[in-house]
């Protein structure tokens, strides 16, 4: 079980990359926080999110 965004999910040994994917976002317009980390982009695809841990997702929305 991790937390995510406040929200406890089932989501266990996945990588960053994947959980963005499985929750719909899209990596490019995101800063990822893991257990009070941020995550650098170009890492997200070797980061591994395991159980216990505590992932902030921010989204970042253009407009005016």
């Amino acid at each position: 079980m991790i937390t995510l965004n406040g929200k406890e999910k089932d989501y266990l040994n996945i990588t960053v990359e994947e959980l963005l994917v499985k929750e719909g976002y899209e990596n490019i317009r995101v800063a990822i926080e893991l257990n009070g980390e941020i995550i650098r982009r170009n890492s997200f695809g070797r980061t591994l999110i395991k159980d216990g841990d505590n992932v902030e997702v921010v989204s970042f929305v253009g407009g005016g």
